[in-house]
């Protein structure tokens, strides 16, 4: 069985656009290959304490055969860590390629 791995990433600073190139280099290493939906960021709304938050989301997929599961949230705590968020998505959705 084969997975589709999306994983949403803020973009709230220019320098950030750095770190999102360090993601891609690290995922095409790991995976063979990315997907970043870079040029048209999604926007993410969130009740905060009452308060409406927002942050620009930019969409990196994979693709793999095994879903390491030890490893993705090892990953997801240091972009958690380098992106100083609270929380990043990490979804994982098995496919049947037809």
């Amino acid at each position: 069985m084969s997975y589709f791995v999306e994983i949403l990433l803020p973009i709230t600073k220019d320098a950030e656009r750095d770190q999102i190139e360090t993601v891609r280099e690290e995922l095409t290493s790991q995976f063979g290959g990315v997907t970043l939906h870079i040029n048209a960021p999604a926007e993410g709304l969130w009740k905060d304490e009452g308060e409406i938050e927002r942050d620009r989301i930019v969409v990196a997929e994979v693709m793999t055969e095994d879903l390491d599961r030890v490893w993705w949230v090892s990953y997801r705590k240091d972009l958690e860590r380098r992106f100083e968020q609270d929380e990043i998505v990490i979804r994982a959705t098995m496919i049947e390629r037809l």
